[in-house]
């Protein structure tokens, strides 16, 4: 496709992604720095750490009626608001329910930027770069992600959460001129709802299997992986050399490291999966090798190889989020796109969700290993469905072409 029709994209992914930064800090260095929020449990991080994505839940059909009547611009203005209200919102208040609300304005915000950037990708693609598309998408906005953990987990470190709260804000604000500039104030043609045709959407065994992957990806990915990944490393810090300080400056490092690549790795892997090799087998191949990283995390390792395997799962994340996002984009065509990307984006949020309000309970109650060998549980029988939905596929083009 021409340049022009990638210039949306890459627009909202950027603003989303410099939206995102107060979020991403908070992963860092809420788990660590509880106290300091003025929380007295640790499961009320667990709780705020999913509010946003609890959220989204409800949200998610109302925003996509709200493109359809106020526009994009307008959309992803409102989003930028209370993105940047809610990461002031981080540094200024204190306690449990105060942050809460700041939590929910966030999930609010992204539903906005998910939606309209997902709207995006199918009207601006078609299905042999929609892959390529969905990973430019996915790796441009990860970079919210590499520099709110890296720059998050350490300014918070070196000029405290107040500080960096507020300079995050300001940035958010900043990126509305641009928004003016770029992006259309078109309305989203919604196709009116047809309920035989939303019904058979759930007779399909691919299109609720990517509903189903979508949320196990957002659990362990977004939930799981992101929200404990700091208390896993001070874990393994204080076993092996006994020491605890700087874990947070090391998981935003860690973590930026795979949103770095995401921009140059992500659309190769659909420019690939595109192509011969498919979708399905890149992801089959991503969910074992997620499955094996998972259970292995839970083992006393030496720092080099605990380092270098999450490296690896970080690498097969990428691998996984781009795979299962550009299967829910193949099916979300002509007049059910709207209900596919919205179910999908509802699984994925439930995914989310549960991630760090189980993660915590978990911790507290059984053990961060414990939560690991979880999540490493309920990937392996997904990975072996795929597999019979491929030999399946495979065998009915063997027939097809034998005929």
């Amino acid at each position: 496709m021409s340049n022009p029709s990638r210039k949306p994209i890459v627009v909202i992914a950027l603003v989303t992604a410099v939206c995102m930064l107060g979020n991403e800090m908070l992963f860092i260095v809420m788990p660590l720095y509880w106290k300091s929020f003025g929380l007295t449990s640790l499961w009320q991080v667990g709780v705020l750490l999913s509010a946003n994505r609890i959220i989204r839940i409800p949200i998610n059909s109302l925003v996509g009626w709200c493109y359809q009547r106020i526009g994009k611009r307008l959309g992803i203005i409102a989003a930028v608001v209370l993105a940047a209200v809610s990461t002031f919102s981080y540094g200024m208040v204190k306690g449990f329910w105060l942050l809460l609300i700041a939590r929910c304005l966030w999930g609010i915000a992204w539903s906005f930027f998910r939606i309209g950037g997902y709207l995006t990708i199918l009207s601006s693609s078609k299905p042999e770069t929609r892959g390529q598309f969905v990973g430019l998408y996915n790796g441009l906005w990860g970079l919210g992600t590499l520099f709110g953990m890296l720059f998050g987990g350490l300014l918070s470190e070196l000029i405290g959460i107040q500080t960096v709260t507020v300079l995050f804000s300001i940035l958010a604000i900043s990126s509305i001129p641009f928004i003016l500039r770029f992006i259309n104030n078109t309305r989203e043609e919604i196709p009116q709802v047809n309920k035989k045709k939303d019904f058979m959407i759930w007779k399909n065994k691919r299109i609720v299997t990517s509903f189903i992957t979508g949320l196990i990806v957002a659990f362990v990915v977004y939930g799981v992986f992101a929200s404990t990944l700091s208390k896993l490393i001070e874990l393994q810090m204080s076993i092996i050399i006994g020491l605890t300080i700087g874990a947070g400056t090391i998981t935003g490092f860690i973590q930026a490291l795979r949103t770095g690549w995401d921009p140059f790795l992500a659309p190769y892997l659909g420019r690939i999966s595109d192509q011969k090799w498919g979708r399905i087998p890149i992801l089959i191949l991503a969910l074992l090798a997620a499955a094996v990283c998972l259970s292995l995390f839970s083992l006393k390792l030496p720092m080099v190889l605990f380092i270098a395997l999450i490296l690896l799962f970080q690498l097969t994340t990428t691998v996984l989020i781009t795979m299962s996002d550009s299967i829910a984009a193949d099916f979300a065509a002509g007049p059910l796109q709207i209900t596919v990307i919205t179910f999908y984006t509802l699984f994925s949020d439930i995914g989310a969700a549960l991630g760090p309000l189980l993660g915590f309970v978990m911790m507290d109650v059984f053990g961060i290993q414990s939560l690991y060998w979880l999540s490493s549980f309920i990937i392996v029988p997904l990975a072996v469905y795929w597999f019979i939905i491929f030999k399946k596929e495979v065998r009915m083009t063997g027939q097809m072409e034998g005929q």
